[in-house]
């Protein structure tokens, strides 16, 4: 039995209530049992339970990430008892949604009353997709008719879909669905990632890889669309051609923990199987670790540019240069460097230079450029 938990968010008027209707459909096509945990601001505030009906928005924010939370507790221990063999629980928004509609001191507040971090709340959905408000780039489409707890201005859609934005950044698969089509083929991308995400047919991971000059960290960590990452790399003694890793995730003590399986299948694509595991898992995994390769540690920024979604790694090992990877949406899509973040020195591509691959980062680090 497979249950997969991803959530659909975006800001206002992206599209998020049409699309879970053809989710549902196209899904139950596919065999999945399709479940959805609906979004708990709409229910709280048509209810009359709102940031202006309560003393502080503390409370609100509160009171609706402990309903949410209760709300997926409840459907994934029904998804264990539906003898499926797949099942796909769809959240309409999540918990990191609520980080938009607070500051960061509210946010530290909030969370720290309710016993939360950061990292584990985000990084517990399988995969998040993001429905680009239509105040950007489709205004003639943007409305407050469809929905009694909508009550943005396009430049405050705007405004709370980049905070949107900003709060997903950093989960391990987070994809963006802009406006640059029509709306039924941004509904019909929607559905093509959550395919993809799945397997249906093979999860393909496609990406290119880039060395870079050593880039300006400060930069990163003052913008709002990019999460610094702390990430410890093990790889597993495994025979033949598979390439098996576990890692830590996370920063500030806090973190999450993944096993991932790689078959490379073409110079850009590869076969890639992941699942979360526990802390447990991952130091019992430790003990088979290839005792050729040592871990690797880096420091990743993960950030949204263009719609698009970067990765930058930082080794202590290097002082002047870095890597980054760009994941492309098919295998012939071109990309080009006007759409790369503005302060990205791009050095040479090494995409296809098993040099600079993390499986042979491990044995060696090469000189620097």
């Amino acid at each position: 039995m497979k249950i997969t938990k991803i959530v659909i968010t975006g800001g206002p008027c992206g599209g998020k209530t049409t699309a879970m209707g053809k989710v549902q459909k196209d899904f139950a096509k596919l065999g999945y049992k399709v479940l959805f945990v609906h979004e708990t601001a709409t229910e709280l505030i048509t209810g009359g339970v709102a940031p202006w009906t309560l003393v502080t928005n503390e409370e609100y924010q509160k009171c609706q990430i402990s309903l949410q939370k209760r709300k997926e507790e409840i459907f994934e221990r029904a998804a264990k008892h539906m003898g499926a063999e797949k099942v796909l629980i769809v959240c309409d928004r999540g918990v990191l949604d609520n980080r938009a509609y607070m500051n960061d001191t509210e946010f530290k507040n909030v969370m720290g009353a309710l016993g939360l971090n950061e990292v584990e709340e985000r990084d517990q959905y399988d995969a998040v997709f993001h429905l680009t408000t239509a105040a950007k780039g489709a205004l003639e489409a943007y409305t407050l008719s469809n929905n009694d707890a909508r009550t943005e201005t396009p430049e405050q859609a705007v405004e709370v879909d980049d905070k949107l934005i900003a709060a997903w950044t950093g989960h391990p698969h987070f994809r963006i669905i802009d406006n640059s089509t029509p709306f039924e083929e941004k509904l019909n991308r929607l559905v093509r990632e959550i395919a993809s995400f799945l397997g249906e047919s093979v999860p393909l991971e496609i990406e290119r890889k880039y060395l870079i000059r050593y880039p300006d960290v400060c930069r990163f960590e003052a913008m709002p669309n990019c999460e610094k990452v702390e990430i410890v790399q093990t790889y597993l003694y495994s025979p033949g051609d598979a390439e098996m890793r576990v890692r830590r995730r996370g920063r500030n003590g806090k973190y999450v923990y993944y096993w991932t399986e790689k078959r490379r299948i073409s110079d850009t694509a590869r076969v890639e199987i992941e699942k979360r595991i526990s802390k447990e898992e991952y130091a019992a995994f430790l003990h088979q670790a290839d005792p050729e390769r040592r871990p690797i540690r880096k420091t990743r920024y993960c950030l949204i540019e263009n719609n698009r979604y970067f990765e930058i790694d930082i080794y202590p090992e290097w002082e002047k240069q870095a890597v980054m990877e760009v994941e492309l949406r098919d295998e012939n899509e071109v990309i080009e460097e006007i759409d790369f973040p503005g302060n990205i020195h791009v050095i040479r591509e090494v995409t296809n230079d098993y040099a600079y691959q993390n499986y042979s980062l491990a044995l060696f680090m090469p000189e620097e450029d």
